[in-house]
């Protein structure tokens, strides 16, 4: 008797979407691990001035290029620099770089697809057809041209990537709002008399909220590789500030004499965009309804 009412209490209770992709995630090895990793790397990065085993301006000159040891875990660059307390300081600038232009993209794109899908007609034509026009443009050019006209400001670099990243955002948020559209919770809205702007901000982006999610768990990612490409051009992070991009770049001058200079560089940047694409193909697979009923 008890367990048939144990079994009706459940069924009562139900499940809700965000619980079940919860579920489907835990059982999701590599998405586990890719969170981990990245919580780990977030954790470290926001500690870095209290877990860095040397200051970051702490050089010398007289040490120069020396090896991993016992003093210094992953070696000294040129300077003398701990390269530990470098990658972990490196990876303050590449995370906020990825997190901070991610936020802009998904800001521009999210409100340009929202108001396109809702809206419909002329206004998503035009809204549209300025997304194609823009997805021709050579963007890396774009941006490295911003950079050498107004100088290399890291204020300017978060903007200028966020800028270029939100147009497929913008389509994927107009294909949802589309289907949306349709339902009977945003006609019972309309019925009562909310505003376009209060339907889209109260019912119908946070109905969007799986692709946003898995999208931003991809955007990141693209957007670290930019930064660090820029970097490595020259065109990115100015010393004294560092990144991970930027410790490649020196990295890959001076390899062949000292190795490790790029090696270990590489392997945090590496292990965390692998953590963060595994941890948006879990949430993809998570947030797909119809591919877990499968």
């Amino acid at each position: 008797m008890n367990t048939a009412t144990q079994v009706f209490d459940d069924a009562e209770k139900g499940s809700s979407l965000w619980h079940d992709a919860w579920l489907r995630l835990r059982k999701n090895k590599l998405a586990v691990f890719g969170g981990g990793v990245l919580l780990f790397m977030v954790v470290v990065a926001l500690l870095t001035p209290w877990l860095a085993p040397y200051s970051y301006e702490a050089q010398n000159l007289d040490l120069g290029a020396t090896p991993p040891s016992a003093a210094h875990w992953l070696g000294t660059d040129i300077f003398g620099r701990d390269l530990l307390t470098q990658i972990m300081y490196g990876g303050r600038i590449s995370l906020a770089v990825g997190f901070i232009a991610t936020a802009v993209a998904l800001l521009i794109g999210v409100t340009w697809g929202a108001i396109a899908g809702y809206v419909g007609g002329r206004v998503d034509a035009v809204m549209m057809r300025l997304v194609d026009i823009l997805y021709a443009l050579p963007f890396m050019i774009f941006i490295v041209l911003l950079m050498v006209v107004f100088g290399r400001n890291i204020l300017l670099l978060f903007l200028a990537i966020g800028a270029v990243e939100w147009l497929t955002m913008a389509r994927i948020m107009r294909s949802q709002v589309q289907s949306l559209r349709q339902q009977e919770f945003v006609e019972a809205a309309v019925s009562v008399g909310l505003s376009p702007a209060a339907i889209i901000r109260k019912h119908v982006v946070p109905n969007a909220l799986g692709p946003i999610i898995v999208y931003t768990t991809l955007t990141i990612p693209s957007v670290m590789l930019l930064e660090a490409f820029l970097s490595f051009l020259g065109l990115g992070i100015q010393p004294p500030a560092t990144s991970w991009g930027l410790l490649i770049s020196y990295g890959a001058e001076t390899m062949e004499e000292y190795p490790w200079l790029l090696i270990f560089p590489g392997c945090a940047l590496t292990l965390t965009l692998f953590s963060l694409n595994f941890l948006g193909d879990g949430l993809r697979d998570a947030l797909d309804v119809r591919g877990s009923k499968d």
